[in-house]
């Protein structure tokens, strides 16, 4: 592809190659440039695209897209964001994919996983689209499952992965939509079908500062979407939506909304309650326990009637859909009396949401184990540590994902928070699960929160194998023999 293709829709302010140069591969990372190639030169947090320009070219680069002109005689094509270049070139390399279908997004702090996983469902049951799927526990093409590295992948990825999705017959694309995604402009270049705004609570504040910058941050979505639905029971509904383009299906479960909920029935097992949308209404069964289930389910029948299919259609695929991995989900323990529940909760929100969920079924004592993740938001340490003890009987404060934090100082964080004596320390985390289990009396319930779907545990900034059901699974063995 002649450079002058993949720089179509991009400003640029200075070059001295020939557009007409020929370009094999388009890479941002210098390590993995070859002969032919061209390098974008992208300024992150850990370290400067512009730093490796010369190794890119010593390994064949025939030219640099870069924001900071360089000092050097190199080939380079000067524009004024690197990030915003990068998504373009992406969607000019890949010969614009999502064109071809239709790209749903989903935002908001909690609920995003659960909401576009039961949209995908949705959809393959009433229209049966083949539909691909981007999010924090996993990308898939259909059936076919891959590793996700980021909530959102980075522009250049995610219009190959956009392309490949095409190439595999997909019409439909439901991904999660992050804030640092639509900051960062990994989502630039793309057009969506239709958007929804889940919740907005204390999360991100180390990159995004405040809370105002968070709300504005997601809320730039609903100016690239032709309609969307969001919950107006949120405190910063109004804010997200004020700078909105397009049609706003409101959804609730307080009041009567464009599409809201009556008749809630929260049984253990799941959710039941009448959808009304206008004229239409339907009968709603999750087997997913919890209020939540029933905010997240209302986005998801919103997203369906902004995509043309009927309320009882969704509502009647609803009943076929399956719990969610590292969603109040129940790890196996034959021949106890005790039941262990693993949840992503890794926000103040999501675990008070989650707590209450477990009290309201618990009949002995509810024993919480959690931590808060390294390298983010410090924030909601404290706040988490209260919601923590405050809800449970117990609690045991121990790691989350560390990352390139020393985990006590991340817990002592957490336990400034704290005003109850009802808690223990155990930084190791493997260790902190096993003593839940040794205290377990009949009837408590122990819920694992903040690794959910996660099978690693990052300390000092590399990935150790932890899958928490094999960690249980263990200790059964072990108590056992």
């Amino acid at each position: 592809m002649k450079l002058s293709e993949l720089l179509q829709g991009i400003r640029v302010s200075a070059s001295n190659v020939d557009m007409d140069t020929e370009i094999k591969n388009v890479c941002y990372d210098s390590r993995k440039v070859e002969a032919g190639d061209l390098f974008v030169a992208v300024v992150g947090f850990a370290t400067d695209g512009n730093r490796y320009i010369p190794m890119a070219l010593q390994k064949g680069a025939v030219a640099v897209v870069t924001a900071v002109r360089p000092t050097e005689d190199v080939p380079y094509v000067l524009v004024e964001s690197d990030r915003l270049a990068l998504a373009l070139i992406g969607k000019n390399f890949y010969r614009d994919p999502a064109a071809e279908m239709k790209i749903i997004g989903v935002t908001g702090t909690n609920g995003k996983t659960s909401t576009t996983l039961l949209l995908k469902h949705v959809l393959e049951k009433t229209v049966g689209a083949k539909v691909g799927l981007m999010g924090t526990m996993e990308n898939m093409i259909g059936d076919v499952r891959m590793e996700a590295s980021r909530t959102t992948p980075e522009s250049f990825d995610l219009y190959g992965l956009l392309r490949a999705m095409r190439d595999a017959d997909c019409t439909h694309v439901v991904m999660e939509v992050s804030s640092h995604a639509v900051a960062l402009d990994r989502v630039a270049g793309l057009h969506f079908a239709a958007g929804a705004f889940t919740n907005l609570t204390e999360d991100h504040l180390d990159f995004h500062k405040t809370m105002e910058a968070y709300c504005d941050a997601k809320a730039e979505l609903f100016a690239r979407c032709d309609t969307a639905v969001g919950n107006v029971d949120d405190l910063w509904f109004d804010r997200m939506f004020q700078k909105a383009v397009c049609p706003v299906l409101t959804t609730s479960v307080k009041k009567e909304a464009g599409l809201y909920a009556k008749d809630i029935s929260l049984p253990a097992n799941g959710v039941s309650f009448t959808a009304v949308c206008g004229k239409q209404t339907a009968k709603v069964q999750v087997s997913i326990p919890g209020l939540f289930t029933v905010y997240n389910v209302l986005s998801v029948l919103g997203l369906a009637v902004n995509l043309g299919i009927g309320l009882a259609d969704a509502a009647n695929a609803l009943k076929t859909a399956k719990s969610v991995k590292g969603r109040v989900e129940v790890v196996p323990t034959p021949g106890k009396d005790f039941t262990v529940l693993i949840d992503y909760a890794h926000t103040p929100d999501g675990l008070e949401n989650v707590l209450t969920l477990l009290r309201s079924i618990c009949k002995g004592r509810l024993i919480a184990v959690f931590g808060c993740g390294g390298d983010r938001d410090p924030v909601k340490r404290p706040i988490m540590g209260k919601i923590g003890t405050d809800m449970a009987d117990i609690a045991i404060i121990t790691s989350d994902n560390p990352r390139t934090e020393e985990p006590m100082a991340i817990i002592r964080q957490i336990v400034a928070g704290v005003e109850k004596n009802n808690y223990e320390i155990v930084e190791n985390r493997p260790q902190a699960i096993r003593l839940a289990m040794d205290i377990a009396k009949k009837d408590d319930i122990i819920v694992l929160a903040g690794k959910g779907h996660e099978t690693y545990q990052e300390i000092c900034g590399v990935k150790h194998h932890l899958d928490e059901r094999e960690i249980v699974t263990t200790w059964l063995e072990e108590t056992r023999s």
